[in-house]
């Protein structure tokens, strides 16, 4: 079933409109016809089981047939601070992020980021990623769009992870597997969980200290050293695999 957003003030008690460039994929490339199902999201948590009942120019209107989630979200929300890489790397990890059940995105700017973006260039790249996560969101069959959020620095991303149940780092010098196994044990439904990701190089000495004064938990993700776009999708495919019921 072909899987469609919209703003919640486009969902009325017993039909949704959609509008915008929906309206041209499910007429002209979809090609879709009165009387087909399709399931509708508000972004929020909403989702809706329809029935497309008019096919207009710039709108469609679809009647509502059932209303409830489908239980595709994680009991626990997961944010992913992403030490800023170079290239088109973070449009990966956005898309596979979104794909593993992330809750939200924060691009974090560190000592070891090579990249620099004015304020206008940043802008930019945020509306990329957030179609980047809608796009990845309808693909995945989540309920929820998760947003991408404006780019911080160190000190900014651990301030704003500072009422989190509970926040790890993966740090290649921590080798500790039986540490890193009670860890992600403790993690359960209703927790907001986050994972600090360095760039290319890692995360700085005294960040981890930093990181460390602030109760984030150093963890192991075994011998091997992973790619910065490699690491945020081991922990949240642990995460997603610990969870999943």
């Amino acid at each position: 079933m072909y899987h469609f957003f919209v703003d919640s003030g486009q969902v009325k008690e017993k039909e949704i409109t959609l509008t915008g460039p929906d309206v041209n994929h499910i007429r002209n490339v979809l090609r879709m016809s009165l009387g087909e199902e399709i399931l509708i999201s508000d972004g929020t948590g909403g989702n809706y089981k329809c029935r497309i009942r008019s096919l207009e120019n710039d709108r469609i209107v679809a009647d509502i047939l059932e209303n409830g989630g489908v239980g595709n979200e994680p009991g626990a929300r997961f944010y992913l601070f992403q030490g800023v890489p170079k290239s088109d790397k973070m449009e990966l990890i956005i898309q596979k992020a979104v794909e593993l059940g992330v809750y939200e995105i924060i691009p974090v700017f560190t000592k070891r980021s090579v990249v620099k973006l004015d304020e206008k260039k940043r802008e930019a790249k945020l509306k990329r990623y957030n179609a980047i996560s809608e796009s990845a969101a309808k693909q995945s069959g989540r309920e929820i769009i998760p947003k991408v959020n404006s780019f911080m620095t160190f000190k900014e991303a651990l301030a704003y992870a500072g009422d989190f149940s509970i926040n790890i780092i993966p740090y290649e010098n921590f080798k500790d597997m039986n540490a890193t196994r009670t860890i992600f044990a403790q993690i359960e439904n209703g927790m907001s969980v986050g994972i600090f990701i360095g760039p290319e190089g890692g995360f700085d000495g005294d960040e981890i200290i930093q990181a460390d004064g602030c109760g984030v938990k150093q963890i192991s993700l075994g011998k091997r050293i992973l790619r910065t776009e490699t690491a945020g999708m081991a922990v949240l495919s642990i995460l997603m695999f610990n969870m999943e019921k």
